[in-house]
């Protein structure tokens, strides 16, 4: 019997070409260096986007300052920018050690987007930032609004009257779901969210608390987008999100670079060829890590190298870049369940706007299993009072996967990192958390626990 073809090849082709499949397909952790990776200077030129596209999604972020610091009092300390804080984890780091067997050298720092205002998430940032960049478009262009007002009158009935002739339409897994309903709201919209099978019950009710119609669907991310697609197709006032193709979502996320390289310099760390970034960024459709990358490395250049995390059910982008077939491939083809307690990770088919701006410019991607999650948040919640989703926990084990794995030493051999160790910064990238419900957050933690114990 022939076997079924994917993307023209038999997945005994597939793995003809790539060796690591074999792993991949038996869920088994995998970690592959990128063999695209490319030096900047060579990439500059081929990518779509530059700086001064983030530099002016920054600026628009700025102008709704006064707005967002009004009618979310939680970011009135910041003056309306939504941004989190990077903390120091050595106590997490002493732990990592021990039971991973390796001396971590350098830093190592966490970005908290967990404790990012409004939503919780990394989602916070790109998701909110097209919400408002469309707001915006929309008042400038029925003549309510001018860049020189003060964007706090986007608060009044006035305004709220107006938005509410318009919808806003997304398909989520949870987070992108909850910074898209609750800004929307917000700012006068009506907004439905397309919610996967994965998506927790609590951010559904989170959701319809807020206002916010939830569609539920019982199969997973990519039909919960295509749903929601349609519906904003058949309707000229409505908007609709697209996480796989969107470029605002990922100027919006590109724009935390920015901030981090200010946060850095205020902790006297300054990254250079002597002083390595290495970020480790959770993966799902690929936007939020994407333009993250993106950002990263068009101010840091070859100094940083970003490596993403993907759960061992749900490599999406991992197949879409090692196989160069991008969104033509889904983990479902290679007979992957896309099933993982990771739910903003649990994602079938990756972004190929993504996958095409990153894939020169991304170090390398690995994969975790579900239990390791689980482990790794409970370890931080002990030892370091962080909360984070199991999404959120992937990258923590970063540092120690680049040292430990044959790929990731031949990857630090080969662009002259070894030496430079001792002074490199790590970051894994929190990506979700402050919004959990404690009960949640507690049930994590003694899962957690439990798995340690069975070890």
């Amino acid at each position: 019997m022939n076997q079924r073809l994917i993307a023209g090849k038999s997945i005994t082709e597939w793995k003809a070409d790539h060796p690591l499949l074999e792993q991949i397909i038996e869920t088994e952790e995998v970690w592959w260096a990128n063999p695209n990776y490319t030096d900047f200077s060579e990439v500059i030129d081929k990518l779509s986007l530059e700086l001064k596209d983030v530099e002016e999604a920054e600026a628009r972020l700025k102008r709704f300052g006064p707005y967002l610091s009004h009618v979310f009092p939680e970011t009135r300390p910041s003056k309306g920018i939504i941004e989190s804080p990077v903390v120091n984890i050595s106590d997490f780091k002493k732990k990592l050690e021990r039971i991973s067997g390796q001396e971590l050298l350098g830093e190592l720092l966490l970005k908290c987007d967990n404790q990012l205002p409004i939503a919780g998430s990394i989602k916070a940032r790109g998701g909110i930032y097209e919400v408002l960049k469309h707001a915006e478009e929309l008042a400038i262009e029925e003549g309510l609004l001018s860049l020189d007002d003060d964007y706090s009158i986007l608060a009044t009935d006035k305004f709220k009257e107006f938005f509410s002739k318009y919808s806003i339409v997304v398909g989520s897994t949870g987070n992108l779901g909850l910074s898209i309903g609750i800004m929307s709201a917000k700012i006068g919209f009506k907004v439905t969210v397309h919610m996967s099978i994965d998506a927790k019950e609590w951010k559904k009710k989170l959701l319809r608390e807020q206002g916010v119609e939830v569609v539920e669907h019982t199969a997973d991310y990519n039909q919960a987008v295509e749903e929601g697609r349609k519906q904003a197709e058949a309707d000229a006032k409505s908007y609709f999100v697209d996480d796989e193709q969107s470029v605002d979502l990922f100027l919006g996320y590109a724009v935390a670079a920015l901030r981090l390289k200010e946060q850095l310099a205020a902790m006297d760390l300054e990254v250079s060829s002597e002083q390595p970034l290495f970020v480790y960024l959770p993966c799902g459709v690929g936007g939020g890590p994407g333009g993250i990358a993106f950002g990263l490395k068009l101010l840091f250049q070859d100094n940083v190298h970003c490596f993403f995390v993907e759960p061992t059910h749900s490599p999406c982008m991992l197949l879409g870049l090692l196989t160069g077939q991008h969104n033509r491939v889904s983990v479902q083809d290679f007979g992957l369940d896309n099933r993982t307690a990771a739910d903003g990770l649990a994602v079938g088919r990756a972004s190929a706007f993504v996958g095409q701006m990153i894939e020169e410019l991304l170090s390398g991607i690995y994969t975790i299993e579900d239990q390791k999650l689980y482990i790794l948040l409970s370890y931080l919640f002990e030892l370091e009072g962080i909360g984070l989703e199991p999404s959120a926990a992937a990258g923590l084990v970063g540092p120690v996967r680049l040292l430990n794995e044959k790929a990731g030493r031949e990857y630090l051999k080969d662009n002259n990192l070894l030496a430079k160790l001792e002074d490199a910064i790590h970051i894994p990238w929190a990506t979700g958390g402050s919004m959990l419900p404690s009960q949640v957050m507690e049930d994590y933690y003694q899962h957690g626990c439990q798995l340690r114990r069975e070890l």
